[in-house]
């Protein structure tokens, strides 16, 4: 698919709005694509020096049961996300593919009684907005403190090649202890 093609697709979703329940009972598939930097409270986590050309995610949200016979819809997210690495602060592509059960709740009591014992459980007596459902997702998936691979971090790779690091201050301050017990 081409990214105009995305583009339709994620605008045609924006706002279309899913009775889960339904979606559930039918064992129906919604399904889009978005730019991540869309979203507005996974924008500031994402690097923006790369012009977002790493970003996309593909989604798709499938009504089923869970093996109990409960209502539940089946989240899939597949793509990238471009972030920034927390050890030497270059940007870097995330791979994303999650898949995850939502069990479906009713009212405000079946979530309680839900949320208890099951890892995920969204409260549906309402509409579900798709992108709602995705961003929160993203943000449960990625990582709070994104790095490189080890062996693919510039700061972890420059040490190694015998680039020039400044001497620790804390070493001088040993030195300096060092040679005034001597002089003792």
């Amino acid at each position: 698919m081409g990214a105009e093609e995305a583009v339709k697709r994620d605008k045609a979703t924006r706002g279309r709005r899913f009775n889960a329940f339904e979606l559930a009972e039918a064992g129906g598939i919604i399904s889009g694509g978005l730019d991540p930097a869309a979203l507005a409270r996974l924008a500031d986590r994402l690097a923006t020096d790369d012009g977002g050309s790493s970003q996309h995610i593909d989604w798709c949200i499938e009504g089923g049961s869970d093996p109990l016979g409960r209502p539940s819809l089946t989240l899939k997210l597949e793509g990238a996300v471009s972030m920034v690495c927390q050890r030497c602060l270059r940007s870097f592509a995330v791979p994303v593919a999650q898949e995850t059960m939502l069990l479906l709740a009713r009212n405000e009591s079946d979530l309680a009684l839900l949320d208890g014992g099951e890892p995920e459980v969204v409260l549906a007596d309402a509409p579900v907005d798709p992108l709602v459902l995705v961003e929160d997702e993203l943000l449960l998936t990625l990582p709070f403190s994104p790095r490189h691979a080890e062996s693919q971090c510039a700061a972890r790779g420059g040490a190694r090649a015998g680039v020039a690091t400044a001497p620790s201050p804390f070493a001088a301050l040993a030195q300096l202890k060092a040679s005034r017990a001597s002089r003792k």
